[in-house]
């Protein structure tokens, strides 16, 4: 079985470097982009594609899947838990980051040319 592009949740994005990414917008296709799980509970078929046109890369096949170990798989699910325990951690410190500087813009003196 391949990723199920008939999916409401399958995502694909182009970069400008050519380099496509496939993806369950749920997370709940672990072996994204080759394959979704075989009975997936939330396979929803697309409706609203029925009078769309697509490009070329709607349809492009996904790079054969490499052999991955159990060690390899492990590490990868590692690695997916620390981004996702350090993601919140992360986007808090940005958006601290963010209000620190709109508070100093604030406070700022209307008068640009020094005083007087």
């Amino acid at each position: 079985m391949t990723m199920r592009i008939d999916c409401r949740f399958y995502e694909s994005r182009t970069y400008s470097t050519k380099e496509t990414v496939r993806m369950c917008r749920l997370d709940l296709a672990p072996e994204a982009p080759w394959r979704c799980p075989a009975d997936c509970p939330k396979y929803e078929r697309k409706l609203i594609d029925g009078g769309w046109v697509h490009g070329s890369l709607i349809n492009t096949p996904a790079p054969d899947a490499p052999h991955l170990d159990e060690h390899a798989i492990d590490l990868l699910d590692q690695a997916e838990s620390i981004i996702n325990t350090a993601g919140p951690e992360i986007i808090s410190e940005v958006q601290a980051q963010r209000a620190e500087g709109s508070q100093r813009s604030r406070k700022r003196r209307w008068w640009p040319f020094g005083r007087r």
